[in-house]
């Protein structure tokens, strides 16, 4: 079963949540919940769940099944169901249950289960009936470190805003097109783990969904070893592009891509129950029936992220409570890749062997909106 697709699919709707803000999120992290929630739905609620899932309820359970199994080491992953002690569903052994905690005791969980990097559980538990959470996050650190360079070479106002960027030679980047959008630029950068982080920009006034989009398709493919259609360089016009430079030297080694981009950290709070398509409007009719309770739920998502010299990390803690009211010489190219202005960036789990449940699963996914300085982001 192709995880990473049905991950892919329901991550459209969480494009949503960003409207063009800088921003931060993790629709697996959601996903998870819905899968988790879904076996107790009935009638037409089953139908939209299913529907928000994009599989039947079977298909996502299994699916749910395998992800919790063999999570990459790179990937931290909990679950917990919290007041439900009569589930009518057998829950995976990976999850958590109990009793409602308190709300220390709920912190804590965020806490344990992101290494820090959220301490607040997104939503108040005191006089709830039950919750529903999950957690994730990774720290990695980059095969390659980046180099700094001054921010002009942002060539954007980013380059007003701070001192110094990011830069990569001999980079893993490359232009292609993508329908309605055009050109655009496409860096991923690697860790020693599974996981693999794509940043795509587009022409600046593409809309951030559009841009998201591209880059959940991408970073899926790369991670699948699926081709992804490259504009060659010795095709481009020598010079200035939109959001790259082509220029022309004699020297061994053929064409390359360098990319310069900022450093960038970026905390975001959703609410889940904001967009029906999220499908956390049917999760709750579907947690109300079967614990006899009104659907009567806070739903959200806290999610952080930083992208800097040295590595990536990031964490997201999804909740649902329910309320107890509910080589020769010769010419070669060089392109330089600038994402100087709003971009999307998606990290993904590659596969580690054959039928990885993992392989294409987008794990977070941002749009950057605004730089940071390089010293002030510490990773890896």
């Amino acid at each position: 079963m192709d995880v990473g697709a049905l991950v892919v699919r329901y991550a459209r709707n969480f494009r949503r949540l960003h409207t063009e803000a800088h921003s931060v999120s993790s629709p697996l992290g959601a996903w998870l919940i819905l899968a988790l929630t879904a076996p107790v739905a009935r009638g037409e609620i089953r139908d939209e769940l299913e529907e928000a899932l994009g599989t039947n309820v079977k298909r996502a359970r299994r699916a749910l099944d395998d992800l919790l199994a063999d999570p990459p080491e790179a990937v931290r992953v909990a679950l917990a169901m919290w007041g439900l002690d009569d589930w009518p569903e057998q829950l995976p052994a990976a999850v958590q249950t109990g009793p409602i905690p308190t709300q220390a005791q709920a912190d804590a969980w965020a806490r344990d289960h992101t290494d820090g990097l959220i301490d607040r559980f997104p939503v108040g538990v005191s006089g709830m009936a039950a919750v529903l959470a999950s957690a994730l996050a990774t720290r990695i650190t980059w095969l390659r470190p980046y180099d700094v360079v001054d921010a002009a070479e942002l060539g954007s106002p980013w380059s007003a805003q701070v001192a110094d960027a990011l830069t990569l030679r001999d980079a893993h980047g490359y232009l292609t097109e993508v329908a309605d959008l055009g050109l655009v630029a496409v860096h991923t950068a690697f860790s020693g783990d599974s996981l693999q982080v794509t940043s795509v920009i587009a022409r600046a006034d593409a809309p951030s969904e559009a841009v998201l989009a591209a880059a959940h398709d991408i970073a899926r493919r790369e991670a699948n070893g699926s081709p992804v259609r490259r504009r060659e360089l010795s095709k481009m016009p020598l010079g200035q592009g939109d959001f790259w430079t082509i220029t022309e030297e004699r020297r061994p080694g053929g064409d390359q891509v360098r990319v310069v981009l900022p450093a960038w950290t970026a905390s975001s709070d959703h609410d889940l129950s904001a967009d029906p398509r999220l499908g956390f409007g049917a999760a709750a009719r579907a947690l109300g029936a079967a614990v006899s309770l009104p659907p009567n739920v806070d739903a959200r998502q806290s999610a952080v992220a930083r992208y800097g010299r040295f590595g990536f990390e990031a964490a997201a803690v999804t909740a649902v409570a329910l309320r107890g009211a509910m080589l020769p010489s010769g010419l070669s190219r060089t392109a330089t890749l600038r994402f100087g202005h709003p971009y999307a960036v998606v990290a993904v789990a590659g596969g580690r062997r054959r039928r990885d449940p993992w392989a294409g699963v987008p794990v977070f996914a941002a749009w950057v909106g605004e730089p940071a300085e390089v010293s002030a982001v510490a990773t890896g």
